[in-house]
Protein backbone atom coordinates (compact mmCIF):
# COMPACT_ATOMS: atom_id res chain seq x y z
CA UNK A 1 0.00 0.00 0.00
CA UNK A 2 0.96 3.30 -0.91
CA UNK A 3 1.91 6.19 1.53
CA UNK A 4 2.00 8.56 -1.66
CA UNK A 5 0.32 8.79 -4.52
CA UNK A 6 1.80 9.45 -7.57
CA UNK A 7 2.46 13.02 -8.83
CA UNK A 8 2.02 14.63 -5.15
CA UNK A 9 5.46 13.57 -3.84
CA UNK A 10 6.92 17.33 -5.38
CA UNK A 11 3.70 19.04 -3.15
CA UNK A 12 4.41 17.15 -0.12
CA UNK A 13 8.10 17.97 -0.06
CA UNK A 14 7.14 21.84 -0.67
CA UNK A 15 4.73 21.42 2.29
CA UNK A 16 7.32 19.63 4.79
CA UNK A 17 9.07 22.50 4.70
CA UNK A 18 7.00 25.37 4.93
CA UNK A 19 5.44 23.54 7.72
CA UNK A 20 9.32 24.21 9.36
CA UNK A 21 8.85 28.26 8.23
CA UNK A 22 5.20 28.33 9.06
CA UNK A 23 5.05 26.60 12.53
CA UNK A 24 8.04 27.50 14.04
CA UNK A 25 7.19 31.65 13.81
CA UNK A 26 4.15 30.95 15.23
CA UNK A 27 6.18 28.98 17.90
CA UNK A 28 7.49 32.49 18.88
CA UNK A 29 4.12 33.36 20.42
CA UNK A 30 3.79 30.02 22.86
CA UNK A 31 2.12 30.41 26.28
CA UNK A 32 4.36 29.80 29.57
CA UNK A 33 1.91 28.09 30.74
CA UNK A 34 2.28 24.91 32.70
CA UNK A 35 0.32 22.38 33.48
CA UNK A 36 0.94 19.26 36.33
CA UNK A 37 -2.32 17.59 35.96
CA UNK A 38 -4.18 16.61 33.06
CA UNK A 39 -5.38 18.39 30.45
CA UNK A 40 -3.17 20.77 28.02
CA UNK A 41 -0.75 22.81 27.85
CA UNK A 42 1.90 25.01 26.08
CA UNK A 43 5.15 24.09 26.06
CA UNK A 44 7.58 26.82 28.33
CA UNK A 45 9.78 28.16 26.22
CA UNK A 46 8.55 29.04 22.91
CA UNK A 47 9.95 25.54 21.32
CA UNK A 48 6.46 24.58 19.57
CA UNK A 49 2.83 25.91 19.13
CA UNK A 50 0.80 23.37 19.75
CA UNK A 51 -0.34 22.46 23.31
CA UNK A 52 0.99 19.79 24.63
CA UNK A 53 -1.76 17.28 26.49
CA UNK A 54 -0.72 15.97 29.61
CA UNK A 55 -1.18 12.25 30.64
CA UNK A 56 -4.01 12.42 33.54
CA UNK A 57 -1.48 9.48 35.01
CA UNK A 58 2.09 10.73 34.52
CA UNK A 59 5.29 9.14 35.16
CA UNK A 60 9.08 9.53 34.36
CA UNK A 61 10.07 7.21 31.24
CA UNK A 62 13.63 5.62 30.03
CA UNK A 63 14.17 5.24 26.52
CA UNK A 64 17.44 4.58 24.45
CA UNK A 65 18.65 4.06 21.16
CA UNK A 66 19.25 6.31 18.11
CA UNK A 67 21.66 8.90 18.02
CA UNK A 68 20.73 10.67 15.03
CA UNK A 69 17.32 11.71 16.80
CA UNK A 70 19.69 12.69 19.88
CA UNK A 71 18.98 16.76 19.45
CA UNK A 72 14.97 16.05 18.05
CA UNK A 73 14.55 14.08 21.63
CA UNK A 74 16.15 17.14 23.50
CA UNK A 75 13.97 19.27 22.28
CA UNK A 76 11.34 17.69 22.75
CA UNK A 77 11.82 16.18 26.17
CA UNK A 78 12.66 19.91 27.45
CA UNK A 79 9.26 21.45 26.04
CA UNK A 80 6.99 18.60 27.24
CA UNK A 81 8.66 18.23 30.68
CA UNK A 82 7.99 21.93 31.27
CA UNK A 83 4.26 21.72 30.11
CA UNK A 84 3.90 18.32 32.00
CA UNK A 85 5.68 18.55 35.55
CA UNK A 86 5.37 15.21 36.15
CA UNK A 87 6.32 13.65 33.00
CA UNK A 88 10.44 13.48 32.40
CA UNK A 89 12.43 11.10 29.93
CA UNK A 90 15.46 9.75 30.19
CA UNK A 91 16.84 8.86 26.88
CA UNK A 92 20.44 7.27 26.60
CA UNK A 93 21.66 7.35 22.80
CA UNK A 94 24.15 4.51 21.98
CA UNK A 95 22.94 3.93 18.85
CA UNK A 96 20.12 1.98 16.88
CA UNK A 97 21.44 -1.70 17.56
CA UNK A 98 21.64 -0.87 21.48
CA UNK A 99 18.13 0.58 21.90
CA UNK A 100 16.07 -1.57 20.25
CA UNK A 101 18.12 -4.95 22.75
CA UNK A 102 17.32 -3.00 25.51
CA UNK A 103 13.72 -2.59 24.42
CA UNK A 104 13.65 -6.31 23.94
CA UNK A 105 14.98 -6.88 27.71
CA UNK A 106 12.26 -4.59 28.94
CA UNK A 107 14.69 -2.00 30.08
CA UNK A 108 13.20 0.86 28.43
CA UNK A 109 9.70 2.32 27.76
CA UNK A 110 10.76 2.67 23.88
CA UNK A 111 13.63 2.38 22.00
CA UNK A 112 14.85 5.03 18.61
CA UNK A 113 16.22 3.27 15.47
CA UNK A 114 17.02 4.35 12.29
CA UNK A 115 16.12 1.36 10.58
CA UNK A 116 12.91 -0.86 11.17
CA UNK A 117 13.18 -4.07 13.31
CA UNK A 118 14.13 -7.13 11.79
CA UNK A 119 11.70 -9.96 11.52
CA UNK A 120 13.89 -11.74 14.41
CA UNK A 121 13.46 -8.08 16.29
CA UNK A 122 10.05 -8.45 15.91
CA UNK A 123 9.87 -12.15 17.63
CA UNK A 124 11.77 -11.31 20.43
CA UNK A 125 9.73 -8.50 21.37
CA UNK A 126 6.57 -10.49 22.64
CA UNK A 127 8.27 -11.89 25.72
CA UNK A 128 8.55 -8.22 26.56
CA UNK A 129 4.84 -7.12 24.68
CA UNK A 130 2.62 -9.37 26.81
CA UNK A 131 0.04 -10.13 23.62
CA UNK A 132 1.76 -7.67 21.21
CA UNK A 133 4.51 -7.15 19.86
CA UNK A 134 7.21 -4.27 18.95
CA UNK A 135 6.35 -1.85 15.89
CA UNK A 136 7.95 0.84 14.40
CA UNK A 137 6.26 4.04 14.35
CA UNK A 138 7.85 7.35 11.85
CA UNK A 139 8.87 9.40 14.46
CA UNK A 140 12.05 11.74 12.81
CA UNK A 141 13.29 12.75 9.58
CA UNK A 142 16.88 13.18 8.81
CA UNK A 143 18.86 12.57 5.89
CA UNK A 144 22.90 10.94 6.54
CA UNK A 145 25.48 13.80 5.56
CA UNK A 146 28.84 12.70 3.71
CA UNK A 147 30.94 15.07 5.65
CA UNK A 148 34.51 16.18 5.07
CA UNK A 149 37.55 17.87 5.93
CA UNK A 150 39.74 18.47 2.37
CA UNK A 151 42.63 20.72 2.78
CA UNK A 152 41.63 23.23 0.61
CA UNK A 153 38.67 21.93 -0.64
CA UNK A 154 34.98 23.86 0.47
CA UNK A 155 33.04 21.90 -2.15
CA UNK A 156 32.84 18.55 -3.17
CA UNK A 157 31.02 16.47 -5.04
CA UNK A 158 30.74 12.27 -4.65
CA UNK A 159 28.82 9.56 -6.69
CA UNK A 160 27.42 6.05 -4.66
CA UNK A 161 30.45 3.90 -6.60
CA UNK A 162 32.82 6.59 -5.39
CA UNK A 163 31.96 6.52 -2.18
CA UNK A 164 31.52 3.31 -1.70
CA UNK A 165 35.34 2.75 -2.87
CA UNK A 166 36.26 5.50 -0.32
CA UNK A 167 34.82 3.65 2.84
CA UNK A 168 36.40 -0.15 1.20
CA UNK A 169 39.48 1.66 1.00
CA UNK A 170 39.99 1.21 -3.25
CA UNK A 171 40.18 4.94 -3.73
CA UNK A 172 43.19 6.27 -0.95
CA UNK A 173 44.24 9.61 -2.34
CA UNK A 174 42.03 12.77 -2.57
CA UNK A 175 43.37 13.23 -6.45
CA UNK A 176 41.93 9.63 -7.46
CA UNK A 177 40.79 9.97 -10.77
CA UNK A 178 37.35 8.65 -9.66
CA UNK A 179 36.95 12.28 -7.28
CA UNK A 180 38.92 14.31 -9.89
CA UNK A 181 36.16 13.30 -12.64
CA UNK A 182 33.49 14.16 -10.23
CA UNK A 183 34.76 17.83 -9.44
CA UNK A 184 36.33 19.25 -12.41
CA UNK A 185 37.93 22.66 -12.04
CA UNK A 186 38.41 21.90 -8.39
CA UNK A 187 42.32 21.33 -6.59
CA UNK A 188 42.44 18.27 -4.40
CA UNK A 189 45.42 17.38 -2.56
CA UNK A 190 47.94 14.28 -2.97
CA UNK A 191 46.99 13.09 0.40
CA UNK A 192 45.70 9.97 1.86
CA UNK A 193 42.20 9.88 2.86
CA UNK A 194 41.13 9.26 6.37
CA UNK A 195 37.71 7.67 6.17
CA UNK A 196 35.70 7.27 9.41
CA UNK A 197 33.16 4.86 10.27
CA UNK A 198 30.97 4.21 13.22
CA UNK A 199 32.27 1.60 15.70
CA UNK A 200 28.84 0.26 17.01
CA UNK A 201 25.77 -1.15 15.66
CA UNK A 202 24.18 1.95 13.85
CA UNK A 203 20.81 2.75 12.26
CA UNK A 204 22.91 5.63 10.27
CA UNK A 205 25.28 2.79 9.04
CA UNK A 206 22.20 0.83 8.18
CA UNK A 207 20.69 3.72 6.04
CA UNK A 208 24.17 4.19 4.34
CA UNK A 209 24.91 0.83 4.23
CA UNK A 210 21.62 0.54 1.80
CA UNK A 211 22.40 3.43 -0.04
CA UNK A 212 25.60 1.71 -1.26
CA UNK A 213 24.19 -1.33 -1.89
CA UNK A 214 20.96 -0.02 -3.68
CA UNK A 215 22.96 2.60 -5.49
CA UNK A 216 26.54 1.77 -6.28
CA UNK A 217 26.68 -0.68 -8.94
CA UNK A 218 28.23 -3.44 -7.15
CA UNK A 219 30.91 -1.13 -5.98
CA UNK A 220 29.66 -1.90 -2.15
CA UNK A 221 29.93 -5.71 -2.02
CA UNK A 222 28.37 -5.95 1.79
CA UNK A 223 24.65 -6.11 2.53
CA UNK A 224 23.06 -3.14 4.12
CA UNK A 225 23.28 -3.92 7.69
CA UNK A 226 23.93 -2.13 11.16
CA UNK A 227 27.34 -3.16 12.17
CA UNK A 228 29.94 -1.57 9.55
CA UNK A 229 31.54 -4.16 7.15
CA UNK A 230 34.20 -2.29 4.92
CA UNK A 231 37.57 -2.66 4.46
CA UNK A 232 39.90 -0.22 6.37
CA UNK A 233 39.25 3.23 7.49
CA UNK A 234 38.96 4.30 11.55
CA UNK A 235 35.79 3.80 13.65
CA UNK A 236 34.33 5.90 16.17
CA UNK A 237 31.23 5.81 18.33
CA UNK A 238 27.78 7.21 17.33
CA UNK A 239 27.83 10.39 15.32
CA UNK A 240 29.39 12.56 17.61
CA UNK A 241 32.29 10.82 17.86
CA UNK A 242 32.42 10.40 13.51
CA UNK A 243 31.52 14.42 13.31
CA UNK A 244 34.36 14.70 15.85
CA UNK A 245 37.21 12.98 14.37
CA UNK A 246 36.49 14.16 10.77
CA UNK A 247 36.65 18.03 12.20
CA UNK A 248 39.63 17.13 14.11
CA UNK A 249 41.44 15.41 11.49
CA UNK A 250 42.53 17.03 8.06
CA UNK A 251 42.15 15.11 4.76
CA UNK A 252 39.11 13.21 6.40
CA UNK A 253 35.58 11.65 5.87
CA UNK A 254 33.02 9.96 7.48
CA UNK A 255 29.19 9.88 7.55
CA UNK A 256 26.38 11.78 10.27
CA UNK A 257 23.01 13.26 10.04
CA UNK A 258 22.88 16.39 9.32
CA UNK A 259 22.20 17.58 12.84
CA UNK A 260 25.64 16.77 13.93
CA UNK A 261 27.35 18.16 10.27
CA UNK A 262 26.07 21.69 11.22
CA UNK A 263 26.37 21.71 14.88
CA UNK A 264 30.00 20.90 14.15
CA UNK A 265 30.04 23.15 11.28
CA UNK A 266 31.41 20.71 8.81
CA UNK A 267 31.13 20.39 5.39
CA UNK A 268 28.74 17.71 3.17
CA UNK A 269 29.36 16.26 -0.14
CA UNK A 270 27.20 17.32 -2.69
CA UNK A 271 25.70 13.83 -3.97
CA UNK A 272 25.40 12.81 -8.02
CA UNK A 273 22.54 10.52 -8.40
CA UNK A 274 22.26 11.30 -12.05
CA UNK A 275 19.60 13.81 -12.34
CA UNK A 276 20.58 17.19 -14.11
CA UNK A 277 22.81 18.57 -10.91
CA UNK A 278 24.36 16.83 -7.94
CA UNK A 279 21.93 17.18 -5.28
CA UNK A 280 22.99 18.92 -1.63
CA UNK A 281 22.67 17.46 1.78
CA UNK A 282 19.32 19.86 2.54
CA UNK A 283 16.42 19.03 4.63
CA UNK A 284 14.56 20.11 1.68
CA UNK A 285 15.71 17.92 -0.69
CA UNK A 286 15.63 15.12 1.94
CA UNK A 287 11.69 15.84 2.37
CA UNK A 288 11.17 15.52 -1.48
CA UNK A 289 12.67 11.80 -1.52
CA UNK A 290 10.95 10.78 1.92
CA UNK A 291 7.97 12.29 0.44
CA UNK A 292 7.58 9.19 -1.95
CA UNK A 293 8.51 6.24 0.76
CA UNK A 294 6.08 3.62 0.18
CA UNK A 295 4.74 1.12 2.92
CA UNK A 296 7.32 -1.39 3.71
CA UNK A 297 4.20 -4.27 3.69
CA UNK A 298 4.58 -5.50 7.27
CA UNK A 299 2.04 -7.79 8.09
CA UNK A 300 0.66 -5.80 11.15
CA UNK A 301 -1.33 -3.21 10.05
CA UNK A 302 -0.27 -0.95 13.03
CA UNK A 303 3.91 -1.41 12.08
CA UNK A 304 4.40 1.75 9.97
CA UNK A 305 7.32 1.00 8.65
CA UNK A 306 8.42 2.46 5.48
CA UNK A 307 10.40 1.69 2.43
CA UNK A 308 12.55 4.82 0.94
CA UNK A 309 14.48 4.79 -2.70
CA UNK A 310 18.00 5.16 -2.24
CA UNK A 311 18.30 4.79 -5.91
CA UNK A 312 16.13 8.01 -7.00
CA UNK A 313 17.08 10.06 -9.78
CA UNK A 314 14.55 13.01 -9.18
CA UNK A 315 15.59 16.55 -9.50
CA UNK A 316 16.69 17.85 -5.83
CA UNK A 317 16.21 14.56 -4.29
CA UNK A 318 18.66 13.76 -2.12
CA UNK A 319 18.96 9.79 -1.97
CA UNK A 320 20.85 9.01 1.55
CA UNK A 321 17.42 9.84 3.99
CA UNK A 322 16.62 8.11 6.98
CA UNK A 323 13.61 8.02 9.45
CA UNK A 324 14.19 7.36 13.18
CA UNK A 325 11.62 5.05 14.33
CA UNK A 326 10.14 5.07 17.78
CA UNK A 327 9.75 1.22 18.98
CA UNK A 328 6.57 0.33 21.16
CA UNK A 329 4.44 -2.70 21.58
CA UNK A 330 0.96 -2.68 20.31
CA UNK A 331 -0.07 -4.23 23.12
CA UNK A 332 1.67 -5.10 26.50
CA UNK A 333 3.13 -1.97 27.36
CA UNK A 334 3.79 -1.24 31.25
CA UNK A 335 0.99 0.46 32.58
CA UNK A 336 2.37 3.14 34.74
CA UNK A 337 4.22 4.70 31.91
CA UNK A 338 1.11 4.10 29.29
CA UNK A 339 -0.31 7.21 29.27
CA UNK A 340 2.87 9.33 29.52
CA UNK A 341 4.14 7.47 26.21
CA UNK A 342 0.88 8.16 24.84
CA UNK A 343 0.46 11.70 25.60
CA UNK A 344 4.60 12.18 24.63
CA UNK A 345 4.11 10.49 21.17
CA UNK A 346 1.20 12.72 20.33
CA UNK A 347 2.98 15.80 21.21
CA UNK A 348 6.48 14.64 18.78
CA UNK A 349 3.71 13.65 15.52
CA UNK A 350 2.21 16.78 16.21
CA UNK A 351 2.65 19.62 13.59
CA UNK A 352 3.88 21.91 16.45
CA UNK A 353 5.98 19.25 17.44
CA UNK A 354 7.08 18.29 14.15
CA UNK A 355 8.03 22.12 13.27
CA UNK A 356 9.61 22.31 16.55
CA UNK A 357 12.80 19.99 15.47
CA UNK A 358 13.06 21.64 12.01
CA UNK A 359 15.57 23.79 12.33
CA UNK A 360 18.17 21.20 14.36
CA UNK A 361 18.73 19.70 10.51
CA UNK A 362 15.73 17.30 10.43
CA UNK A 363 12.99 17.10 7.94
CA UNK A 364 9.53 16.96 8.93
CA UNK A 365 7.63 14.19 8.31
CA UNK A 366 4.85 14.10 4.85
CA UNK A 367 1.37 14.70 6.18
CA UNK A 368 0.43 11.08 4.65
CA UNK A 369 3.00 9.72 6.88
CA UNK A 370 2.38 11.89 10.13
CA UNK A 371 -1.75 11.05 10.20
CA UNK A 372 -0.93 7.66 9.80
CA UNK A 373 1.10 7.45 13.22
CA UNK A 374 -1.94 9.37 14.55
CA UNK A 375 -4.29 7.54 13.86
CA UNK A 376 -2.13 4.33 15.88
CA UNK A 377 -1.28 6.19 19.07
CA UNK A 378 -4.56 5.77 20.53
CA UNK A 379 -4.88 2.49 19.85
CA UNK A 380 -1.60 1.41 22.08
CA UNK A 381 -2.47 -0.81 24.72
Amino acid sequence: MKLQRNGRSKALAIGAVALVSSLSLAACGSDNNTNGGGGSAAPSGGTSAAAIKCADKQAPMLAAGSTAQGTAIDVWKTAFGAACSGSTLNYSGGGSGAGVQQFNQGKVTFAGSDSALKQADIDASKAVCTGGQGIDLPMVGGLVSIIFNVDGVDKLTLDAPTIAKIFDSQITKWNDPAIAALNPGVTLPAADIQAFHRSDDSGTTQNLTAYLAKASGGAWAYPASKTWAGKGGQSAAQSAGVSGQVKSVKNSIGYAELSYAQQNSLKSAAIATGASKPVEATAANAATTIATAKSAGASNPNDLALSLDYATKTEGAYPIVLVTYEIVCDKGNKPETLDTLKSFLNYTISDGGQAAIGDKGYVPLPKEVSDKVKTVIPTLA
